[in-house]
């Protein structure tokens, strides 16, 4: 088993900065592809998926989302079992609960974080 713990969401004027944190505890040793994932509230009736906003693997190589692209950097630190998503340039659109994952390429996540809240204001 995964547990997977966000922190470092909050309420941010658009244009601002944050960044968000994922601690992975347990059998990370079978982790390879951790992520962020975020569901708006508009998106959260039953079979509304969450989209995925970067992936990172084990050694680094990231696939970020074009509509982030640019603005949101995902990074990991494999020693300390953290990955990270700085995000800035924020916009209201951006507003949703971010979510962290983990399990391997080319499948769903295993593993999922309780996500955390991102208020984008205008």
């Amino acid at each position: 088993q995964v547990q997977l713990v966000e922190s470092g969401g909050g309420l941010v004027q658009a244009g601002g900065s944050l960044k968000l944190a994922c601690a992975a505890s347990g059998s990370i040793f079978s982790i390879d592809l951790m992520g962020w994932y975020r569901q708006a509230r508009d998106r959260q009736a039953p079979g509304k998926q969450r989209e995925v906003v970067a992936v990172i693997d084990r050694d680094g190589r990231t696939n970020v989302a074009d509509y982030v692209k640019g603005r949101f950097t995902i990074s990991r630190d494999n020693a300390k079992n953290v990955m990270y998503l700085e995000m800035n340039t924020l916009k209201p659109e951006d507003t949703a609960v971010y979510y962290c994952s983990a399990g391997t390429w080319g499948a769903k996540p295993d593993y999922w974080g309780q996500g955390t809240q991102v208020t984008v204001s205008s």
